[in-house]
């Protein structure tokens, strides 16, 4: 009888000798040395519905031996949740729910969990959102939960795994589960990630983001590896209703005289060089470019540098700095995190205004320290560069202050987020972006929005 089996990331199609001659498989090769075929693993259900299709009798020690799970939720889903979960079954439990920072993915993750009750692979960005992870299924479901990452590598019939570990184990444990919850699936994208669910025989794929499409394109990648967007719903579809009332101020922001004069003269050197390059810096491939050719090239080296002074002095202007006085002034009742690109200016405003800092250089724990001491009200403003925009479990706050970032959409959406917590008696939700008038952040700023 012909046997499916998982080995090593795929999926092996046994005792090719009863098969049809005339049998598709997709995506299996014939293996010579076992005289079946062999598949990447993520085509399993594909492959075990060819053989229901041609009578194909098999044995499948895939399916039958994994465990047999029982899960009910608590959990009442709100109406566009269970939308979104609807839209998810009914695309044959494949794709990505696209839902805003506070709407509740995790809570839909957890009703599909439920439904299928079949072991489950959870995979996350970080160490912090493993852990939150693991405290909410443990609490809803009351079995153990498995962890590979984080210096754990224990496996139950559901784990939560970080997507470094995930992509490290898959090949070894991917036809053990029949779910695969991707959250943050936008890091798919990303070319050693993709590797994760292509080992892994799960039928049943929910990929979870709050910003699905990446500039680069590489989301349709995401596309044939979880499967395509079911169910989209962007902030202000849920602003007011379930989410808090939000707005956005654009601050724009005088540069000093000196700061003008260094701004304009490290722009002239920066757009000099461009117009004989050859380079736009339309894309990223072009700043790749300018960073590689500055190795071997002054001209490139000094343009690169100008371009870097330009950047901090448009992004890190003392009138900035002076603005956001004002501001924790106007809200010093209020809870608020202030969002910059540089570590530098992190400090400088911690040591100014005497608020906690959180970058790159900061302890898990000490981190976890100061959120804690945020959540509870001891601290009511955190200053954070670049840390904060996802995969850390952040306390409510109802004010952001945006000093300096990106171009990505992604990351504003992110910030927004922060902030965007579901519809309390709090004020409604505020989000500062601080621009420094004639300079390239303007452009930054109309592109990221």
């Amino acid at each position: 009888m012909t046997t499916l089996r998982f080995e090593d990331g795929t999926v092996h199609v046994a005792a090719a000798e009863s098969l049809p001659a005339d049998i598709d498989l997709p995506g299996a090769a014939s293996d010579p040395r076992s005289g079946g075929f062999r598949a990447p693993a993520m085509r399993y259900a594909e492959i075990r519905d060819a053989l229901d299709e041609a009578g194909v009798e098999y044995d499948d020690r895939i399916a039958d031996d994994a465990p047999s799970l029982s899960l009910s939720t608590t959990y009442d889903l709100r109406e566009y949740q269970q939308a979104a979960l609807d839209a998810w079954l009914d695309a044959d439990s494949r794709g990505v729910v696209e839902l805003p920072t506070g709407a509740g993915k995790t809570v839909l993750a957890v009703a599909a969990i439920a439904h299928h009750s079949v072991p489950t692979l959870v995979v996350v960005p970080t160490i912090d959102l493993q852990d939150q992870w693991i405290r909410e299924l443990e609490t809803e479901f009351d079995v153990p939960v498995g962890r590979f990452g984080g210096g754990e590598q224990r496996q139950e019939t559901i784990t939560v795994s970080t997507y470094d570990s995930a992509f490290l184990r898959a090949d070894d444990v991917g036809g053990d589960f029949g779910l695969v919850v991707f959250d943050e699936v936008h890091h798919l994208g990303g070319e050693g990630f993709r590797d994760i669910p292509r080992f892994l025989t799960a039928p049943a794929r929910l990929g979870l983001t709050a910003t699905f499409e990446r500039p680069d394109g590489a989301h349709e990648h995401v596309e044939s590896l979880v499967g395509p967007r079911v169910y989209h719903l962007d902030v202000d579809d849920l602003a007011g209703d379930h989410l808090a009332d939000y707005e956005i101020r654009r601050v724009e922001v005088e540069l000093t005289a000196d700061e003008r004069d260094t701004y304009e003269a490290a722009q002239e050197t920066f757009v000099n060089y461009l117009r004989t390059s050859g380079l736009s810096m339309n894309s990223g491939s072009d700043y790749q470019k300018l960073v590689m050719r500055s190795g071997t090239d002054p001209r490139a080296r000094e343009a690169l540098l100008a371009k870097q002074r330009a950047r901090d002095v448009m992004m890190n202007s003392d009138a900035k700095v002076d603005k956001l006085g004002r501001l924790l002034d106007r809200h010093r009742d209020d809870r608020v995190i202030i969002f910059t690109a540089s570590t530098d200016l992190v400090y400088t405003i911690a040591q100014r205004f005497l608020v906690p800092p959180i970058t790159s250089e900061t302890g898990t724990k000490e981190r976890r320290e100061i959120l804690s001491r945020f959540r509870d009200g001891t601290y009511d403003t955190v200053v954070a560069a670049n840390v904060l925009d996802e995969g850390v479990d952040v306390p409510d706050a109802n004010v952001a202050i945006l000093l300096s970032g990106s171009g990505s959409e992604r990351e504003f959406t992110q910030r927004l987020g922060r902030v965007l917590r579901p519809k309390t008696d709090r004020p409604n939700a505020i989000l500062y972006e601080l621009v420094s008038v004639e300079t390239a952040e303007e452009r930054v700023a109309d592109r990221r929005r």
